[in-house]
């Protein structure tokens, strides 16, 4: 070539990139949509975890915590209530007992990821690294493989979606939340929260661990926990986890049954 075809070349390539990478960005970010809650539900709501119309799927995140979640394990016990626990790798790593016992006490496990870090600032491999890491030692502490995923702060990727099909994992949100993790929030506000949203079907989520929370959130979702199964009782809705929502429809749902592999860095 030339030698003074060159700079034109270049300003082509450079130019090329300047409109490359943005698209490719917008592409990775494109799920950020799923995070529109009103819109979410009305129009991913399997994403959003919507079940059956007399059931409501109770779902805690950030555990397991040794310093709260034994108090909440101990109010579902008395209500004979079993619930999802979208537990971090990392938490389950330092608790493995802990979390040993809440699977055998009923209750059903699904990851929340290793670290609770954006994915957005994710690209594929570290995503999908991060995810296999948590599936991978919640399954050698329980002995069950999880199948539901939750994604940090609720925000998807592209990559993460590929990662969890990758995976065997079903992402789940939600549909009423309590905003547990502030430092103003009161059991009665996260009970009013949850219940001006909560419907037949959906899915709560609360936090049974502070360890992305202000310093002790976690006292107000348990002081609202009886509030909100009593409210569900006079509503006449069944409370349970993730598994006796509905069914899962998801191809993952085969691929989850699938023993561990081990994951190469």
């Amino acid at each position: 070539m030339p030698a003074n075809r060159k700079p034109g070349l270049a300003r082509t390539v450079l130019k090329s990139g300047c409109v490359a990478l943005p698209a490719l960005a917008a592409v990775h970010a494109a799920p950020v949509i799923s995070t529109l809650g009103p819109l979410r539900n009305r129009l991913m709501p399997g994403l959003s975890g919507q079940g059956r119309a007399d059931h409501v799927a109770l779902t805690f995140d950030d555990g397991p915590d040794p310093l709260s979640t034994p108090f909440f394990l101990r109010v579902l016990d008395e209500y004979r209530i079993r619930a999802t626990f979208f537990v971090l790798g990392s938490m389950a790593n330092r608790a493995p007992e802990l979390l040993r016992e809440m699977a055998a006490a009923g209750h059903e496990i699904g990851i929340h990821g290793w670290q609770h870090r954006p994915l957005l600032l994710r690209g594929p491999r570290a995503t999908y690294q991060d995810f296999a890491r948590a599936r991978d030692r919640v399954a050698e502490i329980t002995g069950q493989m999880p199948r539901l995923f939750r994604p940090p702060y609720g925000v998807m990727s592209t990559s993460a979606h590929l990662a969890v099909r990758r995976l065997g994992l079903t992402p789940v949100l939600w549909t009423c939340w309590g905003e547990d993790w502030t430092r103003r929030a009161t059991p009665r506000s996260v009970h009013q929260t949850v219940t001006a949203d909560l419907r037949g079907g959906g899915t709560i989520l609360l936090h049974d661990s502070d360890c992305t929370s202000a310093p002790g959130a976690w006292r107000s979702a348990l002081g609202a926990l009886p509030m909100l199964l009593d409210t569900c009782e006079r509503r006449g809705l069944q409370v349970g986890p993730l598994r006796d929502h509905a069914p899962v429809t998801s191809t993952h749902a085969c691929e989850a049954r699938r023993p561990v592999r081990a994951v190469r860095a």
